[in-house]
């Protein structure tokens, strides 16, 4: 797992990208990405498959913030992030968050 971040010049912002390696799972078919940008919609990023079979979502994050989030994989697997900043317990579950700092 990767998360690549690019801090924006002239915008407050910071172009997030979120990867998860295809190796991750067997038969991954569709992931989400869901988190606190999103009000944990599932419909609201599907992350995209690439031709060596990881799933990707970009996206602009506002900077100098927080933001939990987690993988759901084929619509029942939650994932954390690996190569996340730090993890903090969710609100809703006794599980925890990934959280990306920008």
């Amino acid at each position: 797992m990767s998360i690549n971040k690019q801090y924006l010049k002239t915008k407050p912002l910071c172009k997030v990208t979120f990867t998860l390696p295809a190796h991750r799972l067997d038969e991954i078919q569709h992931v989400a990405l869901l988190g606190e940008f999103n009000d944990w919609d599932p419909q609201a990023l599907p992350m995209k498959k690439s031709k060596t079979g990881d799933f990707t979502a970009t996206l602009s994050l506002a900077k100098n913030r927080d933001y939990q989030f987690r993988y759901l994989v084929n619509g029942g697997t939650w994932l954390n992030d690996e190569a996340a900043d730090c993890y903090q317990p969710s609100p809703v579950s006794y599980d925890h968050n990934s959280v990306v700092r920008v």
